[in-house]
């Protein structure tokens, strides 16, 4: 079998679906959507611990860099006087 011929009949069985007479009881029902939540959330926290940490570094430098010139700034007005 081609590939193309593979990657078009996976293609063709995720759109065309087929009923399956199955039971999911309420606790594997349970079970699996909090399953699902729990991946969802850590995969998000992840990305969002991931990107930012890099913009809380970004921001203490500027915030250090900010309260560095005001008291240079602080130091020379009162050097003038």
């Amino acid at each position: 079998m081609s590939v193309w011929f593979s990657m078009i009949l996976f293609f063709l069985m995720i759109i065309l679906p087929v009923e399956v007479p199955a039971y999911i009881g309420p606790g594997a029902g349970l079970s699996a959507v909090g399953s699902l939540l729990a991946l969802m959330a850590a995969v998000f926290l992840g990305i969002v611990g991931f990107v930012w940490y890099p913009v809380k570094r970004i921001l203490r430098r500027r915030k250090a860099r900010q309260t560095g010139e005001e008291n240079k700034a602080g130091r020379e007005n009162k050097e003038d006087q």
